[in-house]
């Protein structure tokens, strides 16, 4: 990150900002960087006696990017019988099809019309290897078809909303069902892909995931076709 940050030609990123004179203020926690930039000169970890803060320089290592540093910490966390953090994994896929479909449309007593919408079905994937997180998505999600079953670390979603054009009752003979989401008082219906990975997204956050990659736009998060979340 750090090389990143001053390579010649690359955007100069948010949290940098140029104070001239060739002095930069990055926007990070400066006592934390002492640190960081003693293991970069000496190429090992030395830490104060009693030193409390690994979490924040855990925090710091990863925004930097520093691999063999995060390694450093997790060890010395080891060898003094610190339970580390949880390492964990959360990835979010989902996908529609279109199809038309064809109903007779009654317009008066005996009179029908062949009329044609198009319905979404939409079908996702949610893989995460920490049960707590898998379960707050289970029960964030209202009813859809899929399966469930206890212990596994995935599960699958299916659903399509009903287009207003479409009779209720050949919604129900189609086999079809919505997905909602929200406790009681508060359940809204996941009609696409940007609203149930905005749901997907509040979970992760919730549970101290961050986004790790985006496919296959990563400047259109909502609208995209699969997320990937860690947890260090």
């Amino acid at each position: 990150m750090l090389g990143a940050m001053f390579r010649a030609g690359t955007p100069m990123p948010p949290n940098l900002n140029s104070q001239g004179g060739g002095h930069y203020f990055i926007d990070r926690d400066g006592k934390a960087f002492r640190h960081i930039l003693n293991f970069l000169r000496l190429g090992r970890l030395d830490l104060p006696l009693g030193y409390g803060e690994t979490a924040l320089l855990k925090a710091e290592a990863d925004f930097y990017q520093i691999r063999p540093l995060l390694d450093a910490l997790r060890e010395l966390e080891a060898s003094r019988g610190t339970p580390a953090s949880t390492a964990a994994l959360l990835h979010a896929d989902v996908d529609v099809s279109p199809r038309l479909v064809h109903f007779s449309d009654r317009r008066g007593p005996h009179h029908y019309e062949l009329s044609s919408v198009q319905v979404d079905t939409f079908r996702a994937n949610l893989f995460c290897t920490d049960p707590e997180c898998l379960g707050a998505l289970r029960a964030r999600f209202g009813v859809a078809s899929g399966d469930r079953a206890e212990g596994s670390p995935h599960f699958h979603l299916e659903w399509a909303p009903c287009p207003v054009e479409l009779p209720e009752a050949e919604y129900g003979r189609l086999g079809l069902q919505p997905l909602w989401t929200g406790g009681p008082g508060e359940r809204r219906e996941v009609v696409g892909t940007p609203s149930f990975l905005e749901e997907v997204l509040r979970v992760a956050l919730e549970h101290g995931f961050r986004l790790d990659s985006v496919f296959p736009d990563p400047e259109d998060l909502l609208n995209s076709r699969s997320l990937r979340f860690v947890r260090h």
